[in-house]
């Protein structure tokens, strides 16, 4: 027993461990075994799980909108200008320009489908169906929009302007509901313009005495 508690000893003594950290990150090594045991980096996989995710979904939208413009332009042979039942609509500092064809109820805008576009806001969505609604024609019309300035919501009203114009050349007789409904009165209201020696338009510094 007291040898082999000796022998036991020695070959402790014997053995020389080495606490250095190698310079590799996420490591650590022994000096007897001459090996690195590599530790995981899970904020790294992370990292690269999240990248490739994001990658593909940039593809992914990147060939929906490929397919959406070839859709576009087989349904607009000459493009929006070529187009009979065309539409300008206003508001704010958003331009939109539509165009209306026979079609289930389609809304593309800017070659995107209007519920992704308009980042599925119901408010904006019922805008841009309004004149359509309004009309009986939700299922009978798709709706073809270039948008630009402005916001989202500016954008979806003066989409909401450009359909009902739209629908005055497609039957004069429209003219009477959509008027009913408002819809064919630009709204004019814009941001007022700031002052000189104002903080906004009609906000003042605070004035003191003393």
């Amino acid at each position: 027993m007291a040898l082999s508690v000796s022998n036991l000893a020695s070959s402790l003594s014997s053995l020389s461990f080495s606490s250095q950290v190698s310079q590799r990150p996420n490591s650590f090594s022994f000096a007897r075994a001459n090996s690195v045991f590599p530790l995981p980096a899970k904020s790294a996989r992370r990292a690269s799980l999240s990248i490739t995710a994001t990658v593909a979904a940039l593809a992914e939208a990147e060939e929906d909108t490929m397919e959406l413009k070839k859709y576009v332009k087989s349904r607009l042979p000459g493009g929006f200008a070529a187009q009979k039942i065309i539409g300008t609509g206003r508001r704010k500092c958003a331009i939109a320009r539509v165009v209306l064809q026979e079609g289930t109820g389609k809304v593309i805008i800017n070659y995107r489908d209007a519920k992704e576009y308009l980042q599925g806001n119901p408010l904006w969505l019922q805008y841009v169906k309004v004149p359509l609604v309004t009309l009986g024609y939700e299922n009978s019309y798709d709706v073809f929009v270039k948008a630009h300035g402005g916001g989202l919501a500016g954008q979806a009203q003066a989409i909401t302007l450009g359909v009902a114009r739209a629908l005055l050349k497609v039957s004069a007789d429209h003219r009477s509901p959509l008027k009913k409904e408002g819809l064919l009165t630009r709204d004019a209201r814009v941001v007022e313009r700031k002052k000189v020696g104002l903080k906004k338009a009609r906000k003042a510094p605070q004035f003191s005495k003393r």
